[in-house]
């Protein structure tokens, strides 16, 4: 049974939510994708927020959320074990706010239409 790994985002404190896309995008991204922790990814995606146009309500509460896909619970776990893991968390820190980060483990969804 496949593990999903959810993550709500919310950028550092002092950057843009452009700055924030532009950081997961091109270095958060490319760096996951290339550190021996992936191996044990079977899909890594990231959605960023759809921002209304009337912005007078303020901004959504999260910039993103990433979904990752895992074989299993061990895979989980494992990809954590890995050397180069402390590099992603440590990336982690310099754009996102690790306090309000909410991660939601869960198993395959029970789909309901389509």
């Amino acid at each position: 049974m496949a593990i999903q790994l959810h993550t709500l985002l919310k950028r550092k404190p002092g950057t843009t939510h452009e700055e924030f896309l532009d950081h997961w995008f091109n270095v958060h991204g490319p760096l996951i994708a290339n550190c021996s922790a992936a191996n044990y990814v079977r899909r890594y995606e990231q959605h960023p927020t759809v921002w209304p146009s009337d912005t007078s309500k303020g901004e959504p509460e999260w910039d993103g959320i990433t979904t990752q896909i895992f074989d299993s619970m061990e895979s989980f776990y494992a990809h954590t074990r890995e050397p180069d893991f402390p590099a992603v968390m440590e990336d982690v820190a310099t754009f996102l706010d690790p306090t309000k980060m909410v991660v939601v483990l869960t198993e395959e969804p029970n789909v309901v239409i389509g």
